[in-house]
């Protein structure tokens, strides 16, 4: 066999090299199979494959200038070959010089883009079609082949080999012969690769919206009569149909996230998932890998990849629970994957794309948090869009008794407790109390209420130390009657956990019942 006119291997090498890229199941195997096997091939120096995929690095890239829209590019995905000047270098680096082509522009742009292949059969000085001649001739590098890889008529990409030997039609032939295999093993791994990239997207939208899933009927639709809650819903109902971000503010308690789920569900996302993360429970180091996920060896600890909750939530709604507990120096990747619709694993060079609605709530004053320095002002513009103000449960009393009504009437039949009914008077303590928080505060106390309900006629029990003016508490009294030595108090062990708990209590009741964060209960009491 002449290695003037052929790839100098055998027809059975070949047909393996074809046979096991059939096989192939994932793009990226298949690319490294295919130059591998091409360099092991006694005539070829180099063998590269080029894939069609969006711009991503256009800011920097050499060949910008020859780009026609700076929107779609080759990729170089794949390449293989050894010097022979230098043994320790080889050419597997696709992140060079020749990491991007243009459509059109050089040999291998002007392949993807006519769809024929483009032979030289001997290089020499004058070759309008290598850059780098001197290289070439220090390489001894004799001739260059490029074959479009198409499949049912559409260019995937650009399979390509430098050669040591001068080439004719007989090694373009054969190479057109593995392009077309490749073509069509190309296909089919970027099918099982969606397939997979499917079944993966449902699970991750299962495992999320089984960590998120609220119990909708627990509260059930909006219940209320106030004008507050007309209002309300007229807004919702004004922005549902569109894909406008929403900013739901209110304090802790007063069903921000209820409003949440009433807009996804009256949207054309409706059938997507919703996807909800509270923004205040994410460690700083983990914030990134929690919104866009991460590949595998990123950091320590990533054991294995992960999807983000932007990629749960394509073509959904994300619902980002206070919103203010960002830290600032996430908030600036937040805004550029809500400005632009993309974003990149922890770990990843390749850019995804994402179509998610934000919905965001807070319990702070954004635009005090702003004068702060502690959001991002053009962060707030872009998530307040169209603004949405829950108006707490003291400033809408004429809800308590529907709401207590409707909470109760769903604890005694979840408890299996028999049917009862609230009496004038408990309705009337449930008026006097101010409900610092709010309706997630009322249903606690109905649903205590109800646990008790076998044991004799309903009664209400309001916080102690909340409770109205002129009430004094069991412990406050004992704490009066202790014993004095020295004229210091002392309490019993008893006391003392009582005590405790309240104080516990009083942090809780003073934060609105919010836990994390700098204006939480934590910080206040100086605990984690």
């Amino acid at each position: 066999m002449s290695t003037q006119n052929t790839f100098a291997v055998s027809k059975e090498v070949i047909q393996r090299l074809l046979l096991d890229m059939a096989e192939q199941r994932s793009t990226q195997n298949l690319f490294d199979l295919v130059v591998t096997r091409l360099a092991d091939f006694p005539s070829v120096s180099i063998a590269r494959i080029w894939v069609l995929r969006p711009g991503d690095v256009c800011s920097t890239c050499l060949l910008k200038p020859e780009c026609p829209d700076n929107t779609t590019c080759l990729h170089l995905l794949a390449s293989a070959g050894q010097s022979i000047i230098d043994p320790a270098v080889n050419w597997r680096d696709i992140h060079g010089q020749h990491s991007r082509f243009p459509l059109g522009g050089r040999k291998v742009g002007n392949i993807a883009t006519t769809g024929k292949p483009v032979i030289v059969e001997q290089i020499d000085d004058y070759s309008k079609w290598i850059v780098h001649h001197q290289w070439a001739k220090k390489e001894k590098i004799q001739g260059f082949a490029g074959q479009p890889l198409i499949f049912q008529g559409k260019v995937l990409g650009v399979l390509a080999i430098f050669t040591k030997i001068n080439l004719n039609a007989s090694i373009l032939n054969e190479l057109r012969t593995i392009a077309d295999h490749a073509a069509a093993a190309l296909s089919n791994a970027l099918a099982f690769e969606e397939i997979e990239q499917l079944k993966k997207k449902l699970e991750s939208e299962n495992t999320y919206l089984r960590e998120e899933l609220h119990v909708i009927s627990a509260q059930g639709s909006f219940v209320g009569q106030s004008d507050q809650i007309k209002q309300m819903l007229s807004r919702i109902d004004v922005v549902s149909s569109t894909n406008a971000s929403v900013l739901i503010q209110g304090e802790s308690g007063t069903g921000k996230e209820l409003v949440a789920q009433e807009i996804h569900h009256r949207s054309a996302r409706k059938d997507k998932p919703l996807i909800e993360v509270n923004c205040a429970s994410i460690p700083r180091d983990l914030f990134e890998s929690e919104f866009f996920g991460h590949a595998k060896g990123s950091f320590s600890g990533a054991i294995t990849s992960r999807d983000g909750r932007f990629y749960a939530a394509d073509g959904g709604t994300l619902f980002l629970d206070e919103v203010g507990e960002i830290p600032l120096e996430h908030q600036g990747k937040l805004l550029r994957v809500l400005q632009e619709g993309k974003y990149a694993r922890v770990g990843e060079d390749h850019t995804r794309s994402t179509d998610v609605r934000i919905i965001a709530a807070t319990n702070k004053d954004l635009k005090d948090e702003v004068r702060a320095g502690r959001f991002r002002e053009d962060l707030y513009f872009r998530l307040n869009v169209f603004p949405i103000k829950v108006a707490p449960l003291r400033e809408r009393k004429e809800d308590i008794e529907p709401l207590a009504i409707h909470f109760l009437q769903l604890a005694l039949r979840k408890m299996n407790r028999p049917e009862q009914r609230l009496t004038t008077h408990h309705l009337e303590q449930l008026q006097h109390y101010d409900w610092p928080g709010n309706v997630r505060e009322l249903l606690n106390i109905i649903e205590r209420t109800a646990i008790f309900a076998d044991s004799g006629p309903l009664q209400i029990q309001l916080p102690e130390s909340l409770a109205p003016t002129g009430s004094v508490s069991d412990l406050d009294q004992n704490f009066q009657s202790s014993s004095s030595i020295n004229n210091q108090t002392v309490f019993t062990e008893k006391e003392m956990v009582a005590l405790q708990k309240e104080n516990i209590k009083a942090a809780l009741e003073q934060c609105n019942w919010k836990i994390y964060g700098s204006d939480g209960a934590a910080a206040i009491l100086g605990v984690k």
